[in-house]
């Protein structure tokens, strides 16, 4: 992981080609010292500060200042974090719960693992003060079950948050009581899916719910219920420790504040870059390394292979939420995986569609038939088995899927299907024409194991 020892402004008011102006560590801040997951090292550096102030101040008025403050969801979809709190009925005589999604999976994303493994303490943090906002008196880690040396970490940071009073009964004096529930998760990418979270934290299968109702209306137990991000629950100690106006001097107008990034694949220092929203992928490679030496960037995900790829046309596009909705992809988990010349498009977009099949749950229709018939025609048309018109059939099937399924898993497998027949249609056609794969197996790393997601594609 790669980190700077400053925080700058926004990009493009000066000084942007200086890493130390464009990386921003705050969450990131003291990942490499030793012991960084400690309750110990977290007070040294002003930990459970935004605490204090949160517990100052009204309920009521501790959401406004988070959402003036413009935090927005870093999970996806970049919803504002205090309108979500908002929508939480008051006075309702039900329990409110908050529930943090930590079931990271989707591929080349690697950010809310590495920040739960270097710094829980954060999360906790941002826990107690989400929970007072919304007046909540249990809240949920919902992690991926498979990372248990995170697992074990967590666990005993919520230990020592319930020894040092800042978790249990009447904390830190203020007659707030809250129990947190860490419960880890059984591997489904569905559960990334909020209702299907819910689901799976209730004991049942997890399958995404019809909405409405919503989960600020009938979430956990029918109750109402904020389902928020790691990073995003994470990011609020900072703001209220260090206020609203601070935030809003990095990033851009409607995307303020840091964030991390994921950077992988092809690149000579893959790893975790926090940096102001609106920093571009030029200036990211540009300060750690550029990509393998000897090749060229092809093509790029901004949010993990569940968002339209991008190609080197892109590179001086703005990652935040409009900058990337503009170029025609979406920032969503800022997993930006990157691809040089060696890599077959096709191969790539076989072995994703391969994995959105396999975790698809099933439950309708749309998604389940479609991502099968997607896996089928691909293959087909990787080993040279394909006809032209598969390609007006890949685009077809994507479009029944895009846009009618449950969740957004049928969107996320569309994604790479309408953007790579947009980009590199005539590398379809090469494999469909008898001339194969472009590119020579011995020499492109893409093509190494068949195992439906090898390791060169989710790097």
């Amino acid at each position: 992981m790669t980190v700077s020892t400053q925080h700058g402004g926004r990009p493009g008011t000066g000084g942007e080609h200086s890493a130390e102006k464009l990386l921003a560590p705050v969450l990131s801040a003291f990942w490499d010292e030793p012991g960084s997951w400690t309750l110990e090292t977290y007070l040294r550096h002003d930990g459970y500060q935004g605490l204090r102030k949160a517990l100052a101040m009204n309920p009521d008025d501790l959401i406004a200042y988070v959402k003036d403050s413009g935090l927005r969801g870093r999970g996806g979809a970049g919803f504002p974090t205090g309108m979500k709190w908002q929508f939480i009925p008051q006075g309702d005589g039900k329990p409110h719960y908050l529930v943090v999604n930590a079931d990271e999976s989707e591929p080349g994303t690697c950010k809310d693992i590495p920040l739960l493994y270097a710094n829980p303490h954060s999360l906790i943090e941002g826990i107690v003060i989400a929970c007072y906002a919304i007046r909540s008196r249990h809240a949920f880690i919902y992690l991926r079950g498979e990372v248990v040396p995170v697992l074990r970490r967590l666990h005993e940071a919520v230990r020592e948050a319930y020894e040092a009073g800042y978790l249990g009964t009447d904390i830190l004096g203020s007659g707030l009581d809250l129990e947190l529930t860490v419960h880890a998760g059984a591997g489904a990418y569905i559960c990334g899916e909020e209702t299907a979270l819910l689901d799976s934290l209730e004991g049942r299968r997890g399958q995404p719910r019809l909405r409405p109702p919503f989960p600020a209306v009938a979430g956990l137990y029918a109750c109402p219920t904020v389902v928020n991000n790691v990073e995003s629950i994470a990011s609020v100690p900072a703001i209220l420790h260090r206020g609203k106006d601070w935030f809003r001097s990095m990033g851009s107008e409607k995307s303020p504040g840091f964030t991390l990034y994921s950077l992988s694949g092809h690149v000579a220092s893959p790893g975790q870059y926090e940096a102001p929203l609106g920093i571009t992928l030029r200036q990211l490679l540009d300060m750690s390394g550029g990509m393998r030496p000897g090749h060229r960037l092809k093509f790029w995900t901004p949010g993990g292979s569940s968002t339209p790829m991008l190609t080197d046309e892109h590179l001086d596009v703005p990652l935040d939420y409009e900058g990337v909705g503009a170029a025609g992809s979406m920032l969503g988990t800022k997993a930006l995986q990157c691809f040089d010349e060696t890599t077959c498009v096709v191969r790539a977009v076989t072995r994703w569609t391969e994995f959105y099949a396999h975790e698809s749950c099933g439950k309708c229709t749309p998604c389940r038939e479609g991502t099968y018939w997607l896996v089928q025609l691909l293959r087909d048309i990787e080993a040279g088995k394909g006809a032209m018109d598969d390609l007006d059939k890949l685009n077809d099937i994507a479009d029944n899927i895009n846009g009618k399924s449950f969740c957004a898993l049928g969107d996320g497998a569309a994604s790479p299907i309408f953007s790579s027949l947009k980009y590199f249609r005539e590398e379809y056609e090469q494999h469909i024409t008898g001339k194969g794969c472009p590119f020579d197996p011995a020499k492109s790393t893409a093509w190494a194991g068949r195992n439906g997601m090898d390791a060169e594609v989710n790097a």
